[in-house]
């Protein structure tokens, strides 16, 4: 995710003070990785010597000055050309989890050991994903099915590799 463009996206509404751009992100897209303050501070700063955003007022805190910032004619165009580009879809032509599986060919080691150990894994975090989209809003539930219909899909690719692994261990310790 682009946090710039969201940041930019979310100051399409109307100006806003760094936390209340954090409180915001949090709400509605840091459910499970919510934002650093100074992940939200760093990245402003980046878009405000851009010219993407300028400030709009300083108040004074109990602490450091609050400055409020308010996205540029350049920032919305940013964020109008982002989000008109689709994003590339992601092939996982290399996982981390293939390559498990063939060190653990390549070293004697059981890999339908692992396969059954990651599809345990898949199925505990697909029963957590489908109580947090039973219990949530339109948002969760929209989050929750993007990534159970993903769990889903490797799921399908544990069961057929598990189902060719004398055929991958042939192939691989040749």
């Amino acid at each position: 995710m682009s946090i710039g463009h969201t940041l930019l996206g979310l100051l399409e509404s109307g100006p806003r003070h760094g936390y209340d751009l954090k409180r915001t992100f949090d709400e509605r897209f840091g459910h499970d990785r919510p934002l650093a303050y100074g992940q939200v501070y760093s990245t402003m700063a980046r878009l405000l010597k851009s010219g993407l955003v300028e400030v709009d007022g300083i108040e004074p805190g109990g602490g450091p000055e609050r400055k409020r910032y308010a996205i540029t004619d350049a920032g919305i165009t940013d964020v109008a050309t982002w989000l008109a580009q689709p994003e590339k879809p992601e092939p996982y032509l290399q996982t981390t989890l293939y390559t498990k599986v063939v060190l653990a060919l390549l070293t004697g080691r059981s890999a339908a050991d692992l396969l059954d150990s990651q599809r345990a894994e898949h199925l505990r975090l697909m029963r957590e994903l489908t109580r947090r989209k039973r219990d949530g809003d339109l948002a969760d539930q929209l989050i929750c099915d993007h990534a159970l219909f993903h769990l889903e899909a490797d799921l399908r690719w544990l069961e057929l590799t598990a189902a060719r692994l004398d055929q991958l261990a042939a192939e691989v310790t040749r």
